[in-house]
């Protein structure tokens, strides 16, 4: 029996509602696509919060050059960042005054020689007595005292460099009057190596020790970090200002660092408790210690915001005190995109894409 040109009419609908409610299944949207992130695991690390602390550079050697007696000064050889060699004749005198203090102690000392001579001469045949020769002898021995005294400040009315060094500075010029005891210039010893002296408050004084690694800071080279080490903190506190002075010997790395720098030190002080440690990249709305990351879920492909608790930061890291376990990974690029409990999909930077 033939059959109706209609009759597969039906079938042929049906065919095409499945067909339109498949297309609708495969265009209907499935939520936002997942975000691509880098992610970091937590590290535990047992560092403190560094020390910061600011200091005047000087050399581990600087001395005051002075006579130890006053006088004109006859010549002074050196100026100013001048380099000189151990021995060196810097500044002298003149010695006309002190050349006849010698003369004038040498003859007393001979004449005293002579008396005595004479008085021990006379006491042997009983015509001195020996209370004489005794007064003699005293005589002759502050005569001789008298000359090593006159020939001792002559050797010290001419300033010689106690070592190789350089000048720092100078404070007088030829012809002038000086005092005994006053600085003619300051000599920086080359050898002893650089320090940066600084004041620590004793709450920062207890934590640091000698030995510990630093790296300081200086506005005439921005940028770079120069490596030290904490030579010694003072015992006490430095009057007029409770502070504790600690001595940084610093490594000039090649560099001329003069004398007078200011510097800013970042001592690494003794460790504490352990802690966790992500890069600084993953924290997000930071305000004071607190701030927010973005854990990655066990699974991997969702993120879930969490409150932490920021200790310090150590350079490109930051310290969490609270908030992260060790098991934790947190998102470091690409979560400024994310929602919380959004979906993420992890990617290495070497696929050359930018979260």
């Amino acid at each position: 029996m033939p059959r109706h040109p209609w009759s597969a009419v039906p079938a042929l609908v049906l065919v095409l509602v499945a067909a339109c409610r498949n297309g609708e299944a495969t265009s209907r949207p499935t939520g936002p696509p997942a975000v691509p992130v880098h992610v970091a695991a937590v590290e535990m690390h047992a560092g403190a919060a560094p020390v910061i602390a600011t200091g005047v550079l000087a050399a581990k050697a600087e001395v005051a050059l002075s006579f130890k007696i006053g006088g004109v000064l006859e010549a002074i050889r050196v100026e100013s960042g001048q380099r000189v060699r151990a021995g060196e004749v810097l500044a002298r005198l003149a010695q006309v005054e002190i050349g006849a203090e010698v003369d004038k102690a040498r003859q007393g000392r001979d004449k005293a020689a002579r008396d005595l001579a004479r008085a021990q001469a006379l006491y042997r045949d009983s015509v001195a007595t020996l209370e004489q020769v005794q007064n003699a002898a005293t005589a002759q021995e502050v005569a001789a005292s008298n000359l090593r005294i006159a020939e001792f400040n002559r050797r010290y009315a001419i300033v010689r460099a106690p070592f190789d060094g350089v000048v720092l500075r100078r404070t007088v010029e030829a012809n002038q009057l000086v005092q005994p005891g006053s600085t003619v210039m300051v000599l920086r010893n080359e050898r002893s190596g650089l320090v940066l002296r600084a004041g620590l408050t004793d709450r920062d004084a207890v934590r640091v020790a000698a030995g510990d690694s630093a790296a300081v800071r200086f506005d005439a080279w921005p940028g770079v970090r120069l490596a030290a080490r904490v030579l010694r903190v003072a015992a006490g506190a430095t009057p007029g200002t409770g502070t504790y002075e600690a001595e940084l010997l610093v490594e000039p790395s090649g560099r001329a660092l003069s004398s007078g720098l200011i510097g800013e030190a970042e001592i690494r002080a003794r460790a504490g408790a352990p802690h966790a440690s992500v890069p600084v990249t993953a924290l997000i709305e930071a305000d004071g210690d607190s701030a927010s990351v973005f854990v990655l879920a066990a699974d991997a492909r969702t993120a879930a915001r969490r409150r932490v608790r920021v200790g310090f930061i150590d350079g490109e890291r930051v310290a969490v005190v609270s908030g992260l376990d060790a098991s934790d990974r947190v998102v470091t690029a690409g979560n400024t995109r994310i929602l919380d409990g959004g979906r993420v999909r992890v990617v290495s930077p070497a696929e050359g894409r930018t979260p």
